[in-house]
């Protein structure tokens, strides 16, 4: 009898051997393997500064995201494409997106049982067996919806991380639009700048000429000299701040300053905004409510509010804690028993008020951070409708004047002719025409940095000349 009792304990041994082997293989093969992955500051250097906009990749990028554009074409919205396809804040956006999917699978991701076993050894006892064997698998029943709350949660936060991904590329064309204004400003500034010194020098050698005839003063000469110098050196600033423009050009593409030696950006959309009409039609009231509505920092807080909302609905489900079951089986001395084990915690010292009250304080302030946002992009449109006005009138102010002084120069141009004026006058008069021409391209640059007030407020294109369906059909509405 022993020896059958042997024989079965042997092939119960063996019966259980199999099992665990199967088991063990089954799970090895559900496992993911750790793989290193360093990271060597030398070579993501080197990655860095070989950036070019000759990158093949970025060529097949900008074509399939815009079909039919011209290679080298380098536009405000090409330029926008090498941004997004370089600049490391969309990576970052774009790693903080997959962490929060990331984030999803693991919310529905079910709790694996617990296996236990449970053997003794009792010396008093010798037939049939002095062993008890015991095993017992514990499953995690749900049954306050926190694993719904988590996935609720988890799907909120990949939105937002969504919308954080858009407004991280919005921002990165805000910073290239702006490098292409500030190289556009300087340009401009500076071409006029040489201009004007130009026509100092040929003056102060006239009034060199006529001191020495004795036809002017020596304060004369001094205080034009000194007015030439200043525009030498107004000159070489506004190069200096072209220069500079091309830098921040390049660090918002994310690019080194080499990859664009050879490049020079168009500046169409710059020279003729789309949106160079009545801004403050534009603006409201449908442009607007859309801002209030439907930028993407709005979105994304929105969504940041329902993931707190379903933060708060679990800490609520953690009140009542999820049961336990617990089916079990015992092989005691020669008797097979078998056990079902229900249980769970019990909410005596606390039901989870803590962490209740806090993620409700979180939730009102994800409700304070949306009226905040909403509350500045208000102030941020009607500051940038102000400042667009205000340049409106500087721009016809500066036109004005630039007429007046055309219109004196003219008159002055039929004295010389006559033989009652002398060619020093007309200088003088180009030279007030050039201190005109600046102002009016001064009061240009303004209207365009309220534009792109504007277009941030917005978060709608108004520079390029292919704009959203929105403001197009504004534009027409404004142009009928």
């Amino acid at each position: 009898m022993r020896l059958i009792d042997y024989k079965d304990r042997k092939g119960g041994r063996r019966s259980a051997a199999l099992c665990m082997l199967a088991g063990t293989a089954v799970f090895l093969a559900g496992c993911a393997e750790y793989k290193a992955s360093p990271i060597v500051a030398a070579e993501t250097a080197v990655a860095l500064e070989t950036r070019s906009l000759d990158d093949q990749r970025l060529a097949r990028f900008i074509e399939a995201a815009k079909p039919g554009a011209r290679a080298g074409d380098w536009n405000l919205p090409n330029l926008t494409l090498a941004a997004l396809y370089f600049h490391p804040d969309i990576e970052l956006s774009r790693a903080k997106l997959a962490v929060a999917e990331a984030s999803v699978q693991t919310a529905k991701q079910r709790p694996n049982p617990i296996l236990s076993f449970l053997p003794s050894f009792n010396q008093t006892v010798s037939t049939p067996s002095p062993w008890t064997i015991g095993a017992a698998v514990s499953f995690l029943v749900d049954a306050t919806g926190q694993r719904d709350a988590k996935i609720a949660q988890s799907e909120s936060m990949v939105e937002a991380a969504r919308h954080d991904l858009a407004t991280a590329s919005w921002q990165v064309r805000g910073q290239v639009r702006s490098a292409l204004l500030a190289l556009w400003a300087a340009q401009g500034r500076q071409d006029l700048v040489s201009k004007r010194a130009d026509l100092q020098e040929q003056f102060v050698s006239v009034l060199e000429r006529r001191f020495i005839v004795g036809e002017a003063t020596s304060l004369d000469v001094s205080r034009e000299r000194i007015n030439l110098n200043q525009l030498r050196l107004a000159a070489a600033e506004a190069g200096r701040q072209a220069e500079e423009a091309r830098a921040k050009l390049a660090s918002a593409i994310g690019v080194p300053l080499k990859a664009l030696a050879n490049i020079e950006p168009r500046l169409v959309e710059i020279e003729m905004p789309a949106a160079q009409v009545r801004i403050a039609s534009i603006a409201a009231p449908d442009l607007r409510r859309a801002a209030l509505e439907s930028r993407s920092d709005v979105l994304a807080l929105l969504a940041e509010y329902e993931a707190a909302q379903g933060a708060l609905r679990l800490e609520i489900a953690k009140q009542f804690s999820s049961l336990t079951l617990g089916p079990g089986y015992t092989y005691d001395q020669g008797e097979h028993k078998y056990s079902f084990e229900i249980g769970g915690e019990l909410p005596i010292f606390g039901q989870n008020q803590g962490p209740i009250a806090e993620m409700t304080a979180r939730r009102r302030e994800a409700a304070a951070r949306f009226t905040a946002l909403q509350a500045q992009i208000i102030a941020a449109i009607d500051t940038a409708l102000t400042n667009h006005r205000a340049s409106m009138r500087m721009a016809e102010l500066a036109n004005n004047q630039l007429s007046s002084q055309t219109d004196r120069r003219r008159q002055l141009q039929r004295g010389v002719q006559l033989g009652e004026l002398d060619r020093s006058t007309v200088m003088s008069a180009d030279i007030e025409i050039g201190v005109a021409e600046l102002a009016k391209y001064e009061a240009g640059v303004q209207q365009r940095q309220a534009l792109e007030m504007l277009e941030d407020a917005l978060q709608q294109p108004l520079f390029e000349l292919e704009t959203s369906a929105l403001v197009r059909t504004r534009l027409s509405e404004v142009k009928q």
